[in-house]
C-alpha cells in the first residue's frame, strides 16, 4: 500500500499547446528523453498521436475472439443437444443431427458475440466510463474540447518537477500547471 504522505505529494504535469504539430513535436522530445506515462487530449483525432505514444492494440481481438468461439461452440451445442439427445423427432426424415440446419443461428450467435465482445473490450481498454481524471482540475483544461492540445506527463520523483517544466517550456508548452494524481 502506497505511503498516504507520498500519495497526497503526488502531481502530474499538464501542459497545453496550440497546434497539433507542437503537441507531436513535443511527444517526440518527451519519448527520447525517455518519458512513457504521457497522456494527450485533444479536441479531434491527430494523426501521428498513437505511434508516437508506442500504443500497441491490445487484447480486443483476443477478446472478441475468445468470446465467438465460445458462443458458436455453446450455440452449436444447445442446439445439438436439444435437437439429438433431450427431444430426439425426426422430422421429413432427415437424421437427428442435421447440422445444417444449425448453421444460420450460430453465424448469427457469432457476429452478435463478436461485435459485443469488441465492445467490451474496447470500453474496458480505455478504462470507461472514467467520471474523474485528475486533468480535470486543470481550468485550461476546459478548452481541451475546444482549441487545445494537452500532455499530462506523469512522473514518480517529485525532485523532477522543476527540470520538468523547464523541459515541457523548451518543446514549446503554452502553459503549464500541476495537477494531483
Amino acid at each position: 500500500m502506497a505511503d498516504p504522505r507520498h500519495a497526497a505529494s503526488a502531481v502530474s504535469l499538464l501542459a497545453r499547446f496550440d497546434s497539433a504539430e507542437a503537441l507531436l513535436a513535443a511527444l517526440t522530445g518527451l519519448r527520447a528523453d525517455g518519458h512513457r506515462r504521457l497522456e494527450v487530449f485533444s479536441p479531434y483525432p491527430v494523426a501521428g498521436v498513437a505511434e508516437k505514444l508506442a500504443f500497441r492494440p491490445r487484447w480486443v481481438p483476443i477478446v472478441s475472439l475468445a468470446l465467438t468461439i465460445g458462443v458458436v461452440i455453446a450455440g452449436y451445442y444447445m442446439q445439438w443437444y436439444s435437437a439429438v439427445v433431450d427431444y430426439p423427432y425426426v422430422v421429413g426424415g432427415k437424421p437427428l443431427h442435421s447440422w445444417p440446419a444449425f448453421i444460420p443461428v450460430v453465424v448469427a450467435l457469432g457476429l452478435l458475440a463478436a461485435v459485443i465482445g469488441a465492445v467490451v473490450a474496447m470500453i474496458a481498454g480505455n478504462r470507461l466510463p472514467q467520471p474523474y481524471h485528475p486533468a480535470f482540475e486543470a481550468e485550461s483544461f476546459l478548452r481541451a474540447s475546444d482549441d487545445a492540445f494537452f500532455v499530462l506527463l506523469s512522473f514518480e520523483n517529485s525532485d523532477d518537477r522543476q527540470r520538468l517544466s523547464e523541459r515541457l517550456r523548451e518543446l514549446h508548452a503554452q502553459e503549464i500547471q500541476e495537477v494531483p494524481r
